[in-house]
């Protein structure tokens, strides 16, 4: 860290001394002992303006408190039947660790449906996921490894990308948006493996749009990405489908744990139980209670809804244009070079 960053460091963790209850202490559930980690990933996503990064941090606290994040690992998805479809159509999960100690998580983003519960249940599942790993996960990630590990890695698995993903932008780009103002930059590299034509048409027209420091930060990877992956993360750790063709091959499989996105897999197994024992531990007299948790969701910030549209467009051009229906998934990247390209899609 240069003099320049540490001073900004410095004059941040100053503002932040003075914040009072009850933000400071769902503040400590942000930074988890990790003071400079954390300050430094608000400065960069305000590019190392200190007011800008203060209040984006103090926004970040007043909408834990506002919608009881605190609490969130306390609220089980039930019945398990429930969760159990929301897993199957939002398709997320951690396979293992990268060799620096990283947290691998895998995005079926080509085959979510996001079809099977309402809004509001995907959005308290993936801040659910968002915050056991960050209180979890990442610390026991550090404990283990002797130094602070405050980010992951991403593989996004474009297998099944169809037209028919315009239905599920609006409440992506939501996600994204919570992800951008409350969990930024906690993603050291994002890969996507398993990309069609489409995919990479889309890339181009969004690309200019995006801010550098996003577009560093995503490689494009060539088939299923496994070669590329394996230079950074034992076998044992590639997603499932890093080893055979796509997100949805080995839904058959006689070893469901094989896929890191089933709620038989470890990851889920481990997040489900300990969300019950939450619970139970808060209110041990009471029934778990049914029904999902109201996030408030966020006003779209301008370059995603610009992000969107230029997705949907684009799709609407190989739609109307090409004649293009249903799955483009047989049109893969062949190209070795390091496209960059962005998290939102």
């Amino acid at each position: 860290m240069g003099t320049g960053s540490q001073d900004a460091t410095n004059r941040f963790k100053a503002l932040m001394d003075q914040v009072e209850e009850p933000l400071k202490t769902t503040y400590q559930n942000v930074h988890q002992g990790y003071h400079a980690e954390t300050l430094a990933r608000f400065l960069k996503a305000r590019e190392w303006n200190v007011i800008k990064a203060h209040k984006m941090l103090v926004d970040c606290l007043h909408w834990r408190v506002q919608n009881e994040i605190d609490n969130i690992l306390t609220k089980p998805i039930i019945p398990t039947d429930l969760y159990r479809a929301v897993r199957n159509s939002q398709l997320i999960g951690m396979s293992g660790y990268s060799r620096e100690g990283l947290p691998v998580f895998a995005h079926g983003v080509g085959l979510s449906t996001f079809d099977k519960a309402s809004v509001h249940y995907y959005v308290q599942s993936h801040i659910q996921i968002n915050e056991y790993r960050d209180r979890i996960v990442l610390p026991t990630a550090s404990r283990k490894y002797g130094r602070p590990i405050t980010t992951c890695v991403k593989v996004l698995d474009m297998t099944g990308l169809k037209l028919s993903a315009l239905n599920q932008i609006k409440l992506m780009t939501i996600i994204s948006t919570i992800d951008d103002m409350n969990y930024p930059e906690k993603t050291n590299t994002y890969y996507i493996v398993n990309a069609p034509y489409i995919f990479s048409a889309c890339w181009k027209v969004v690309k200019p749009l995006l801010q550098e420091r996003t577009r560093k930060k995503v490689q494009v990877l060539s088939g299923n990405g496994r070669d590329e992956l394996l230079k950074i993360m034992d076998a044992a750790s590639l997603p499932h489908f890093c080893n055979r063709g796509g997100s949805g091959s080995s839904r058959h499989s006689e070893y469901a744990n094989e896929n890191c996105f089933s709620l038989d897999h470890p990851f889920h197994q481990q997040l489900y139980n300990y969300i019950k024992q939450q619970s139970l531990a808060s209110e041990p007299t009471q029934p778990i209670r049914q029904g999902s948790v109201h996030v408030n969701l966020p006003e779209l910030a301008a370059e995603g809804t610009e992000i969107a549209k230029t997705i949907e467009s684009e799709m609407h051009k190989f739609e109307n244009g090409n004649g293009l229906s249903g799955s483009l998934d047989g049109h893969k990247i062949n190209d070795n070079s390091d496209y960059r390209t962005a998290h939102c899609l």
